[in-house]
């Protein structure tokens, strides 16, 4: 979700075509800071479009004069995103260049009044000497034509109105005039014209199946381009998962039950577009991903299927893919691994989450020490905290002050009357935002059920004030004894 001002309305990214060695570069990125001194700045970038996994490219602290330098390997233009704390700026580096960066004067604490993962706050990221011909510099001078004359003829565009499509025939001829290309193969020559193909299949002004043959059929898969595949995706986008006039979701949700995957792959080809074999197994990961969070499909059946997909296929770029879908769908899936989380307590000793409490049961609440809807289930788990410790001694409570200053926690514990009343184990996140993005914390309160082997007992737990505390899992079974009743003579 990120952006070329934002992360999250730009278009994402890249699968790599081959791994370099660690040792190798060829981008180097030499960057200025205001007041990002003492902050860790990571470069980061997405594997494919499909799962779009983040891959750390590189990371450094910015030294006490606001200065960083990172460094990493392409083998073609690639989309990545420059990191602080939860704040990014996407923008494309290509092999061979070195860009000089700046981050602006910025107030890192607005993450405390809003939520920016639902409402993102861009890193104020500024460029020096970058060439009229750079690729950022084309890019930009082409999103800035295409909304001119959006904004321009805005009720010609808009879906309400129905779009008209001698006004898309004048954008297009537009952006050739005032943007020309002679290299018809090169990155921004592909870039411009996928993204007006895909503003064609979202205005509704050409037939899939015709999209299809213009941009699709007859071609190599391009799984490294970004705009391609933004495009490849959006073409079929829920377009099977949800059924189709061929291929009705009841058919489709009973072949992945059954784990019938040679059925399924050879009921799909009967669409005249899959009847490409590499196209077709592409939209059926993509389908199996939609499926996953879908309702009307079992989440654990359509694992199995893609587990499937990646032993069977013949594509060397769908194993991956399909191995990477699998990873991501386990990742907070009741039965899950706790990644190794040692975080300071407010004493300031370490603590393992996934360690240190062994053979128990550890609710983990994931809090800000001034949010009310935080403090509301606090007090909830102090109602039944000294019952509960009397009743089950495998249950510990764990809350994890998400506060970006460690002192706020240990003001509220050790100096207000209401932080007296949670006398349980606290720690503060250490400004570790990877591993809250990690866990999937991105609101407060958030909460995570861990079971005795270290697992996470949930893929999504419950708060307390839904009741859970009453009758956890963590509570034994009672037996009942066996009576003799005074049957006979």
């Amino acid at each position: 979700m990120r952006t070329l001002p934002m992360r999250g309305l730009l278009l994402p990214l890249l699968l790599l075509l081959a791994l370099p060695l660690a040792a190798q570069t060829n981008v180097h990125i030499v960057g200025s800071s205001d007041n990002a001194a003492g902050k860790v700045v990571g470069l980061y970038g997405y594997t494919d479009m499909l799962t779009m996994d983040e891959v750390l490219l590189d990371s450094v602290t910015v030294d006490a004069d606001g200065g960083f330098s990172l460094e990493c390997y392409v083998n073609y233009p690639r989309l990545v995103f420059l990191q602080v704390e939860n704040y990014s700026q996407s923008f494309y580096i290509e092999a061979g260049r070195t860009y000089k960066v700046h981050i602006a004067e910025f107030d890192w604490s607005v993450g405390e009044r809003q939520n920016v993962y639902l409402d993102p706050v861009a890193l104020p990221l500024w460029f020096d000497e970058l060439p009229d011909d750079e690729l950022n510099v084309r890019i930009t001078r082409f999103g800035e034509v295409v909304d001119s004359m959006l904004n321009a003829r805005r009720a010609e565009f808009d879906s309400r109105f129905r779009p008209r499509r001698s006004a898309f025939n004048e954008l297009e001829a537009t952006v050739n005039r005032m943007l020309p290309e002679t290299d018809t193969n090169s990155f921004f020559a592909r870039y411009k014209r996928f993204t007006m193909a895909e503003m064609k299949l979202s205005m509704n002004f050409t037939r899939r199946g015709k999209l299809m043959k213009e941009y699709i059929e007859g071609q190599p898969i391009r799984y490294y381009d970004e705009q391609y595949m933004r495009f490849f995706l959006a073409l079929f986008d829920h377009s099977l998962s949800r059924g189709s006039r061929k291929v009705p979701m009841g058919r489709l949700v009973s072949w992945v039950d059954a784990g019938d995957l040679r059925t399924m792959m050879d009921s799909l080809g009967t669409d005249p577009m899959l009847k490409n074999e590499r196209v077709r197994e592409l939209v059926a990961l993509q389908a199996m991903k939609e499926a996953y969070y879908d309702p009307g499909y079992s989440a654990d059946h359509v694992r199995e299927m893609v587990e499937k997909i990646a032993r069977q296929t013949k594509f060397d770029e769908h194993r991956q893919l399909a191995g990477r879908m699998v990873e991501k769908f386990v990742q907070h899936e009741s039965g899950a691994d706790m990644p190794s989380t040692v975080l300071p307590d407010v004493e300031h000793q370490m603590v393992d989450l996934a360690t240190d409490f062994e053979g128990k049961w550890v609710y983990v609440s994931f809090v800000r020490v001034n949010d009310p809807n935080s403090i509301g289930e606090m007090e909830v788990i102090a109602h039944f905290h000294d019952t509960l410790a009397a009743r089950c001694p495998d249950l510990e409570f764990v809350s994890v002050s998400c506060d970006r200053e460690f002192q706020k926690m240990y003001h509220f514990l050790k100096s207000s009357k209401r932080g007296s009343r949670y006398g349980w184990t606290w720690l503060h996140f250490d400004g570790n935002y990877s591993l809250l993005e990690q866990l999937g914390v991105v609101s407060y309160p958030s909460f995570m059920l861990i079971d005795p082997e270290g697992k996470q007992h949930y893929s999504v737990t419950p708060p307390p004030s839904s009741g859970i505390l009453l009758h956890g899992p963590w509570e034994k079974p009672v037996e009942e004894e066996e009576s003799i009743l005074p049957f006979g003579n």
